[in-house]
């Protein structure tokens, strides 16, 4: 099974959002089958094989989710982030000020899926293969 020094060393070869097809390449080949990021303190829960799985740790300070969910809004901050126009902590304060409680990233089915506090999906995309 992954580590969580496995991931981090996976994780720190992202500089954009560019770098995003590389890095979920990058966590398949160790056997992360998906993921679960939590927008409000970059928490994670990594699954793979026969039901494992890894908690990661919270990656920066609270944020306060967007009362209003918005996939216009969202759209625009994947955009910008893709075009390797943001950071990933200014992404994650445009996912919360869009109303993002987490995203799913699915490394067998290569989609990213964005779901508001209530569960509702706002957008879901394919990942480009690298």
């Amino acid at each position: 099974m992954f580590t969580i020094e496995q991931i981090h060393e996976a994780f720190n070869k992202v500089k954009t959002g560019e770098d995003f097809p590389r890095f979920v390449q990058d966590l398949k080949r160790i056997g992360v089958s998906h993921y679960d990021n939590f927008v409000t303190d970059g928490s994670t829960l990594f699954f793979g094989r026969d039901n494992f799985v890894l908690e990661g740790n919270s990656k920066y300070p609270s944020l306060t989710l967007n009362e209003e969910s918005s996939s216009t809004k969202l759209k625009q901050a994947i955009t910008i982030h893709q075009q390797g126009q943001s950071d990933y902590p200014t992404f994650c304060k445009q996912a919360a000020d869009s109303g993002v409680q987490k995203w799913t990233t699915h490394m067998i089915n290569m989609t990213v899926t964005y779901f508001d506090k209530f569960g509702n999906i706002m957008v879901e995309e394919k990942i480009p293969q690298s």
